[in-house]
């Protein structure tokens, strides 16, 4: 493990001490090193749509407006391949919160994310993506090959 020294200027230093320790760090190289992984990962998506991810898909929207929650669902059935699973939240009388986890070509995952997030009526959608090294592998302890997913950084 490589240790280096920066340099900050009070009033940032203390900004970022405080919301480290509001954010339940343990100390302040934790906090860097997350820091530091989403840099890399914003820089290597903003590069590049090579490669898969995982990420996870929210949005909201009011289930009354004009079939809506049918075409989110006929979306998602579209693309059974990329969705993992999904979990639905009634918010109130009109409301739904949908979490969506996703799997699959970064440029897959974002151009349905993208469909998702643009349809009338969807709101407050967001993706987030996390880069992942995807192998099928065969173990000695199953005859069928499954799939690892790692994280890149």
């Amino acid at each position: 493990m490589e240790r280096f020294t920066i340099s900050m200027d009070d009033q940032l230093f203390k900004q970022f001490d405080k919301l480290a320790q509001a954010r339940g760090y343990d100390n302040r190289s934790e906090a860097i090193r997350d820091l530091v992984r989403e840099y890399l990962e914003t820089a290597r998506l903003q590069k590049s749509n090579q490669g898969y991810c995982i990420a996870t898909l929210s949005y909201i929207y009011n289930h009354h407006e004009r079939d809506l929650a049918s075409q989110v669902t006929s979306a998602h059935h579209s693309h059974h391949d990329l969705t993992l699973s999904s979990m639905h939240v009634h918010m109130d009388h009109d409301n739904c919160l949908e979490v969506v986890i996703l799997r699959g070509t970064i440029q897959d995952v974002r151009t349905f994310a993208n469909q998702i997030i643009a349809t009338n009526g969807v709101r407050h959608g967001k993706l987030h993506i996390v880069p992942i090294e995807f192998a099928q592998e065969h173990h000695s302890h199953s005859t069928a090959a499954h799939t690892h997913s790692s994280p890149l950084t």
